[in-house]
């Protein structure tokens, strides 16, 4: 991946439109020209400080790298601050080598070398976190490794009768989707970081994938794990359900590499789909749709894809889909016609055999016209279908442009959802001053669903700041509002100053005490998921 963005230069996606561009730098009051970024070569890097022993004791168990593009790649993630820094040149944390272990046995006895010299150990699959997971913090210890997972990469094992498949850490999920396709079989896990993402990265970080309504999150479809941890291995063999005590599965799925390595995970899986079919519905407000989608996920009649954009997002969505012209004409007159112009574009999913795909998606059709729901057909669908991974290209090509970008996503119950809601777009409002701040329904419960927000500004002369300002501001409305500081992002260094807000502090008590009890020494990727870690 390109250290400075998302993606590699062959696969960057399309750019902005020049009709959308303008709209942006009119409200956005955009300066002309747009950042530039540095090359690889020109990167700052710290002289790497891994003690001799240690590089030593490493190198006898598996492959050890500390050249500079090793490390500048292995330095940060894929949020805002991360790419900001990067593209300026600034990789001083990045880690002091990279270590590249082919096994559990290789991964336990990196981490048994780590723990004799005093190294700190991040645990590293496809880098694609936004919230600071992967930065290499040093904190007390003499150096600081990324422990690269990308060599365990195998399909372990396959129980096609129980619908079990476990899949080593390192495997990414579109090669999980290959190997399973082999024998009809598919994870159903789509999140946005898809074409890089791994299996384990969204193990550690308790991820929703984008048909999650329909699959699960991967909290979910997790039967067994195993996991090195400095102490000992934790191995967690596949169960359909037990009443064994508390659930420890429940401890490391969503560890962040804290308290070990998850090395492999047994995970549900299904029959491939025979069908996919993905359509466009318009509501007249962003309310009546939440309120639609609410109905349907209590009368168990949600799509396995639901996704509700609020109006501003609607809006920007058909500029950059270019919209305008005789064609954006004859659409708008359509929909001004069933009064929903200006409203809130939904896209339903339904993924299965053909014959019940058609089933559940009458019932639900049928639903959503009873609520006010008008519907656009498939069109709007495939072009979601076609862009559904195409968010990250396209917050490049706006940071090249002097635009601000940011995400954030939270989850509440229904019947506080629209408080939050108008909570945190005030609050980003406040934090930005002139500025676009959109929003979307991604994924439904029957006792709440999630908020997703994009935010847009003109790019400050301290971009840092004005992250960490927005930042800010968004959360402590989510907090105070009932909401959630994660759903699906995970913790990691952005949001571990809040946790205890949510879980309280008997409970940061008890993970502390769970992660002496693995990782005595704290050598485990200081600085994430608990306050005050690094």
């Amino acid at each position: 991946m390109r250290f400075w963005g998302w993606g590699d230069d062959a696969h960057a996606g399309e750019g902005i439109p020049p009709h959308a561009e303008e709209m942006l730098a009119r409200e956005l009051d955009l300066p002309p020209g747009g950042s530039a970024r540095v090359a690889l070569e020109d990167v700052r890097l710290r002289d790497p400080a891994l003690p001799a022993a240690a590089l030593a004791a490493l190198r006898a168990v598996c492959d050890v790298r500390d050249d500079s593009e090793a490390r500048v790649l292995h330095a940060a993630g894929k949020s805002y601050p991360d790419l900001i820094r990067q593209r300026t040149g600034d990789a001083e944390q990045a880690p002091d080598a990279v270590v590249l272990p082919a096994s559990h046995d290789e991964v336990r006895a990196v981490l048994d070398a780590c723990g004799q010299h005093g190294v700190a150990v991040v645990p590293f699959g496809g880098g694609t976190s936004v919230v600071g997971g992967v930065e290499p913090l040093v904190a007390d210890f003499a150096a600081v490794v990324a422990l690269d997972l990308s060599r365990l990469d195998r399909l372990a094992a396959v129980d096609e009768r129980s619908l079990t498949a476990v899949l080593e850490a390192g495997v990414t999920l579109p090669e999980a989707e290959r190997l399973l396709g082999e024998r009809g079989l598919t994870l159903g896990h789509f999140p946005q970081s898809y074409e890089y993402a791994t299996v384990g990265g969204c193990v550690a970080t308790r991820s929703a994938g984008q048909a999650s309504t329909g699959y699960g999150r991967i909290d979910e479809l997790v039967l067994g794990v195993r996991m090195a941890a400095p102490a000992a291995d934790v191995d967690l063999r596949a169960m359909p359900a037990s009443a064994a005590g508390p659930d420890l599965r429940e401890l490391v799925v969503g560890s962040e590499g804290a308290l070990g390595v998850i090395t492999s995970s047994a995970l549900r899986v299904r029959r491939r789909p025979e069908e996919k079919r993905y359509e466009g519905w318009m509501f007249p407000s962003f309310g009546e749709g939440a309120e639609s989608l609410r109905a349907l996920e209590q009368a168990e009649a949600s799509p396995d894809v639901a996704r509700l954009s609020d109006e501003e997002e609607t809006r920007l969505s058909m500029a950059l889909a270019g919209s305008g012209g005789a064609k954006g004409a004859v659409a708008g007159a359509y929909l001004r016609a069933r009064g929903v112009a200006g409203g809130c574009l939904a896209i339903c999913g339904w993924e299965g055999e053909s014959a019940d795909v058609a089933r559940r998606r009458f019932r639900t059709a049928g639903l959503l016209r009873e609520q006010g729901a008008v519907p656009l057909g498939r069109s709007p669908g495939a072009a979601w279908a076609h862009g559904r991974f195409h968010g990250p290209y396209l917050r490049d090509h706006l940071i090249d442009r002097g635009v601000f970008v940011e995400t954030l996503e939270t989850a509440a119950q229904w019947s506080g959802l629209f408080g939050l809601y108008r909570a945190v777009g005030a609050a980003l409002r406040g934090a930005l001053g002139q500025s676009l701040v959109m929003c979307h329904i991604s994924h439904l419960y029957p006792s709440g669903a999630s908020l997703y927000f994009t935010f847009l500004a003109r790019v400050e002369r301290e971009p840092l700041e004005q992250w960490r300002r927005a930042k800010s501001a968004a959360t402590e409305a989510i907090v105070a509002n009932g909401g959630t500081i994660t759903h699906h992002h995970a913790v990691g260094r952005d949001h571990a100053p809040w946790l205890a807000r949510e879980v309280g502090d008997a409970g940061i008590a008890a993970l502390r005490a769970v992660k002496a009890e693995l990782d005595p020494a704290g050598i485990m990727n200081p600085g994430k998921l608990l306050p005050g870690s690094g």
